[in-house]
């Protein structure tokens, strides 16, 4: 069976056989690796059916509701689920979340009022963010512009969190301090479970009544816990990235103690609202859906991650993180070196589509970041970054982000489409 596969690769897509021979290298150096990943995907994937039992999910909960969406009990059972799963007092979980970004502004602009001090406790925030709280643009109605004061505190050479950066940061005005989880745009290491219980310990340990906030994107099911298990007060994400499974058409959710929880609620609708309504437009169902395979399918992702980051290490490119670091996301990140080969990548990934295949992906300015920005993305959700995908800023040093893949065999693919568009183009290194 093998060479009849190696075959159609050959035949119908053109993937060179040193491509194919380097790949099953590859696989095999990281098995060990892969088998680790399938246990922890077994514990989340029971972890989420245990929380679908108690809720006592029914066919009726699938059921459309109209206008105000009141008494939607379908829409109150999916956010009950995420809270029980999430082991938090409350949910929102709502299509009315555009993105991971809208999620996270939720999750700030709910509890932080004028006068309060934000800190960020893993360098800059991610892009899309920096307009959120002021750092960049005017006239938009960022926290800075409603008074809201604003500190970084960089991560230590090594990536940690620098704690005597952070302990002297924190004043009497401090009301939230944030950690980003995923990598980002930044050459480093997810922060891990571990890392974020220490971290909330600290904050904690200076004043109890500071907010911990985690930016969890791209961390849903990597662990068997998630950062409101080990001491953080809310965290948001994207229904298109991790636990929307590549089955949510949209939303985002927002997860933590229930008076944050209703605060970010008010700011998604309006003051004295909340979340007692606002219309799920059918979406019920694809969301509990995609709950429920999200497990598998962040396996696969970030098995093919780690295919990526053997497989171009043996080709001795710089990777990050490396083949046998705790992964805390679900992105791998490659230093090409180049504006040419982080596009040819690119468009190695697009190439490997099923929606999409023959576009070509070039760098352009987009809405919320301060480079131009290549993105490769054929998905059956746009601008599903679970889904096969590949995007990276065009700066020194030219690093690209690859993630994704809504089964294991379409993110190896995607390495070797990624590898022939490089080999095609005089850019891969031999």
């Amino acid at each position: 069976m093998k060479n009849s596969v190696q075959d159609l690769l050959t035949r119908e897509f053109h993937i060179d056989r040193d491509i194919l021979a380097l790949i099953e290298e590859s696989e095999k150096d990281v098995s060990g690796r892969f088998q680790e990943l399938d246990d922890m995907m077994a514990y989340n994937q029971y972890k989420v059916l245990a929380a679908f039992q108690k809720n006592n999910i029914r066919d009726m909960h699938f059921s459309w509701t109209t206008g105000y969406g009141y008494d939607d009990a379908g829409r109150d059972a999916l956010e009950q689920v995420y809270a029980d799963i999430f082991h938090t007092e409350a949910a929102l979980v709502r299509p009315l979340i555009v993105s991971g970004t809208h999620a996270l502004t939720l999750a700030l602009t709910g509890p932080l009022r004028p006068g309060d001090e934000l800190i960020y406790s893993s360098g800059g925030p991610y892009d899309t963010l920096e307009e959120v709280i002021g750092i960049r643009g005017e006239g938009k109605g960022s926290l800075k512009e409603f008074d809201i004061e604003y500190k970084q505190v960089e991560l230590t050479e090594k990536g940690g969190i620098d704690y005597d950066a952070l302990g002297k940061a924190i004043g009497p005005k401090t009301k939230m301090v944030c950690l980003q989880r995923a990598t980002g745009y930044a050459w480093r290491k997810a922060i891990t479970i571990e890392e974020i219980e220490e971290w909330a310990a600290f904050v904690k340990g200076i004043n109890p009544q500071i907010i911990c906030m985690v930016d969890n994107c791209y961390g849903e099911f990597l662990h068997g816990k998630e950062p409101t298990d080990v001491g953080a007060d809310i965290m948001a994400g994207s229904l298109i990235k991790n636990p929307g499974g590549g089955i949510a058409l949209a939303g985002g959710y927002v997860a933590g103690r229930a008076d944050l929880i209703e605060k970010a609620a008010y700011r998604m609708t309006s003051p004295g609202v909340g979340s007692d309504s606002g219309l799920m437009f059918g979406q019920t169902r694809a969301m509990l859906q995609g709950l429920f395979t999200a497990p598998k399918t962040v396996n696969g992702a970030v098995k093919g991650a780690v295919l990526c980051a053997r497989a171009f290490e043996k080709l001795g490119y710089a990777i990050c993180p490396g083949v046998d670091d705790i992964r805390s996301d679900i992105i791998q990140a490659v230093r090409l070196g180049s504006p040419e080969a982080v596009t040819a990548f690119c468009r190695g990934i697009q190439a490997a589509a099923p929606v999409d295949c023959g576009v070509r992906p070039v760098p352009c300015d987009m809405d919320g970041y301060g480079d131009q920005v290549v993105m490769a993305a054929g998905t059956f959700v746009q601008g599903s970054s679970i889904e096969l995908s590949a995007d990276a800023p065009m700066r020194e040093p030219y690093t690209v982000y690859f993630q994704g893949g809504l089964t294991y065999e379409h993110a190896k693919f995607g390495v070797m489409k990624a590898m022939q568009e490089l080999k095609e183009r005089g850019l891969l290194n031999r």
